[in-house]
């Protein structure tokens, strides 16, 4: 399935874009964020992030279809 996948913050930084389409065999966030960390070498494990699926936070094992838009967030820290 084909998935649109926008970064933030330090995700962003370390996967050098600020969205990409991705095909995948991943069926939930969790799954495809594992892809995603082993391709982009994203050095934050999942508890630390939230993730949203077209435009909602959404639990880790929410089913992904095609063309959903899945948002991983990283905490961003400021003042």
């Amino acid at each position: 399935m084909i998935y649109r996948v926008l970064y933030f913050a330090s995700l962003r930084d370390h996967a050098g874009m600020d969205s990409e389409r991705v095909d995948s065999l991943a069926l939930d966030p969790r799954a495809l964020y594992s892809e995603l960390r082993a391709r982009h070498g994203f050095a934050m494990s999942e508890d630390r992030l939230r993730v949203a699926v077209n435009g909602a936070f959404a639990p880790w094992e929410q089913h992904l279809h095609e063309g959903d838009e899945v948002v991983f967030l990283p905490p961003v820290s400021g003042g």
